[in-house]
């Protein structure tokens, strides 16, 4: 299993939009993508300083998944426009890990 995490950074007042954004439209077009090999994806938030940090950890069954999420070139972030709007920055790059222990099934 691989686990992909990435972050980005908003400011405090898009930060509650960027979440919605997040949860009503970018995760739920991500699972109905039906991506063979891709288990599932998590949030997590907290705040640093001015901004607002968001770090997103998705888990697939191998690359090849990795590579119909995101591309050949499957280490480059996937931003939708829309994010980028609200975004101050964000890493151009998504780290890749093999998984040692699985996220708990409930996700």
């Amino acid at each position: 299993m691989i686990t992909r995490i990435w972050r980005g950074w908003t400011t405090l007042s898009n930060a509650s939009a960027y979440e919605k954004l997040l949860l009503s439209e970018i995760f739920t077009g991500i699972a109905a993508r039906n991506i063979r090999g891709y288990r599932g994806i998590s949030l997590c938030k907290r705040e640093v300083g001015d901004e607002v940090e968001f770090v997103t950890i998705m888990w697939f069954d191998a690359l090849d998944a990795v590579r119909e999420f995101a591309g050949e070139n499957y280490e480059v972030a996937v931003v939708p426009a829309k994010a980028r709007a609200l975004l101050a920055h964000f890493d151009p790059v998504s780290a890749h890990y093999q998984t040692i222990v699985e996220p708990p099934s409930s996700l």
